[in-house]
């Protein structure tokens, strides 16, 4: 799953305007920006394997430190508190808000991830499969994102022409994801890593720049 993890960002900004949209987006993709660096530092481990399934052709057969499930309460916990760090007024709010954008990226990747999903350490692995079906995982991935911007758009006042411009990032985003999902194949674990985080922190950025047209909340 990739741009269904931006579904909650959006959902969690409504929750807490306090926080940037695009801590959010970093947030709900931490786990992978993780997982991105220790792939290209050779510490988790993924083969690209074309035909894997029909959503992804990657076989993330070791991961334990960022996807498993006490991987991602601590980093999770991670998140939250460096955020919460920074504002002086609801921070348990931030914190828990924060944590649980963090963690949403677990439970999303339980239901279209193979069983390669741990709960403790690399073992007892699960996974309800979904990436078997691309016309059951893609769908699902364009419902959660248009959901959490629906509630985005909801709770989060505009500015003129706000929502014009979140209509498009979300249109963005939905183009990029039916590309990933039916363009070329990655040459290796180290350019799926790489492309990973460029796409992570354009978003972010993009998401930034949405954020921009809404208007502003009191300041921290």
């Amino acid at each position: 799953m990739f741009i269904g993890h931006y579904g909650p960002a959006f959902g969690a900004k409504a929750a807490v305007r306090r926080v940037p949209l695009w801590v959010y987006f970093v947030g709900v993709q931490w786990m992978d920006v993780v997982w991105s660096t220790l792939v290209l530092l050779g510490v988790e481990k993924v083969k690209v394997v074309p035909g894997f399934t029909q959503g992804s052709p990657l076989d993330l057969y070791y991961m334990p430190y960022t996807h498993s499930l006490d991987g991602a309460l601590i980093l999770s916990a991670i998140f939250g508190a460096a955020v919460c760090a920074f504002f002086r007024q609801q921070r348990i709010a931030v914190f828990f808000v924060c944590a649980a954008a963090v963690f949403s990226h677990w439970i999303l990747d339980v239901v279209v991830h193979m069983p390669d999903m741990p709960l403790f350490d690399n073992s007892m692995k699960i996974g309800f499969g979904l990436w078997r079906w691309l016309w059951i995982s893609l769908p699902l991935e364009l419902i959660v994102l248009a959901a959490g911007a629906w509630l985005y758009a909801r709770y989060v006042p505009a500015r003129k022409g706000g929502n014009v411009w979140l209509g498009i990032f979300v249109l963005v985003l939905a183009a990029v994801e039916i590309y990933a999902a039916f363009g070329p194949m990655p040459a290796s674990p180290q350019a799926v890593a790489q492309t990973a985080l460029l796409a992570y922190g354009a978003c972010a950025v993009l998401a930034g720049i949405v954020d921009l047209t809404r208007a502003s909340p009191a300041l921290a």
